[in-house]
């Protein structure tokens, strides 16, 4: 059975005589919180306080403090998130803004829908934005640059920023690293604005969709405020074309609770990540068929999503699912070779490390939560998979 689960295309068959292995499992938290959620819950509808509101606010300051912000914009998605901090820090037609070629489809949505220009750049050996590339990268019509810390681990924003200077927007798509830092710097205040992702499989996840907008800027927060609420400031006061993209009161209550647990539950994603590592050296040696992701020095990765690079990830990923064990690739095709950006014109070759990963990467289950028993198996069944290959007879043609 293949479950499409948000961004992750799980392959789950389930084994004839065992359990399977799910890629997220979310019911653990699900069960942690239920009580303090519906008490929370029952005060909303207490007041019948649906839309924005005392809840929506309190969560805002909760999670700008824990970001480093000086202010948390709640929104209805992540990809609304993007989208509106790229307007509320005036990026339009006529701006170039450079992303990194391996990242989910929806950083590159919202610079198209802002009307600016999309260029990819390359990744480095950690699958982050490549200072270096962007570098090459930079023309006078350069006005951002998206630092995505992808897969929970921060991209280098220092060095970027070193790279772009004051006069180009640094922005952080941290939809997947809630909790994880770098060089002193936390993950959505580390930018001139970020956005972040509460989609259920995220780090800090609601029962739901939304998203928020982080940023120290006093004036892109009273913008962004404006944009996600039809741009107005007040009951039929519009001062701009915005949206509607408003988190609701629920959701916050949910986040509001889980926030209070994530830095117990990422810790609890770091001893699992810890775990792998150890079972993949055990599996593979000195010199492995599959590549394990590394913590960077100076950083604190939170292990959104464990991704390993492989050998022949077709034959694996039939064995993982023919085992039951479910697993995901992040991303099949980088974003400047998906047909929604097709009349780009861009070309093969104009991100080569990225455009290689993006055929051996592949996505192990990774949950709080999860036992090392399931890691074993996972591992195993990797070791496996490759050893099989390894062994097989050449074809004589």
């Amino acid at each position: 059975m293949t479950e499409t689960v948000g961004q992750t295309v799980a392959t789950t068959s389930p084994a004839p005589e065992r359990h399977p292995v799910p890629f997220l499992d979310l019911q653990a938290q699900t069960d942690a919180i239920q009580q303090e959620v519906r008490e929370r819950w029952d005060q909303v509808l207490g007041t019948s306080g649906f839309v924005l509101g005392p809840d929506v606010e309190r969560f805002e300051r909760e999670f700008a403090a824990y970001s480093g912000a000086q202010h948390a914009i709640g929104v209805g998605n992540g990809t609304d998130a993007l989208e509106i901090a790229f307007q509320a820090a005036g990026i339009g037609p006529g701006d170039e803004v450079i992303v990194p070629a391996n990242t989910f489809f929806a950083t590159a949505e919202a610079v198209l829908r802002c009307g600016a220009t999309l260029v990819p750049a390359d990744v480095d050996d950690d699958y982050l934005l490549d200072p270096q590339d962007v570098a090459e990268r930079l023309t006078a019509r350069t006005r951002a640059v998206v630092a995505v810390h992808l897969y929970g681990q921060m991209a280098p924003v220092a060095r970027l920023r070193e790279v772009v200077g004051p006069d180009i927007l640094l922005v952080e798509d941290a939809a997947q690293s809630q909790g994880a830092d770098r060089d002193g710097l936390r993950s959505g205040g580390a930018g001139d604005v970020a956005a972040t992702s509460f989609y259920p499989g995220k780090n800090l996840g609601a029962f739901g969709d939304g998203g928020a907008v982080l940023t120290s800027a006093d004036d892109v927060a009273e913008r962004a405020r404006r944009l996600r609420n039809h741009g107005g400031v007040g009951r039929y006061e519009h001062l701009e074309v915005g949206t509607n993209s408003r988190l609701d009161a629920l959701q916050a209550a949910v986040l509001s609770v889980k926030l209070t647990r994530l830095d117990a539950w990422n810790a609890q994603r770091s001893a699992a990540a810890a775990r792998y590592g150890a079972l993949l050296a055990d599996a593979f040696g000195d010199v492995p068929e599959v590549v394990a992701p590394r913590e960077l020095p100076g950083a604190t990765h939170v292990w959104h999503l464990y991704v390993v690079r492989t050998p022949d990830r077709p034959m694996v990923s039939e064995a993982l699912a023919a085992a039951g064990i479910g697993h995901g690739i992040h991303y099949p095709a980088p974003v400047h070779l998906l047909p929604a950006t097709a009349h780009l014109g861009l070309r093969p070759g104009t991100a080569p490390r990225a455009e290689a990963d993006a055929g051996r990467i592949l996505s192990l289950p990774m949950f709080p939560g999860i036992t090392p028993a399931q890691q074993e198996r996972v591992v195993g069944t990797l070791r496996s998979a490759v050893t099989g290959r390894r062994a097989r007879p050449a074809v004589v043609v």
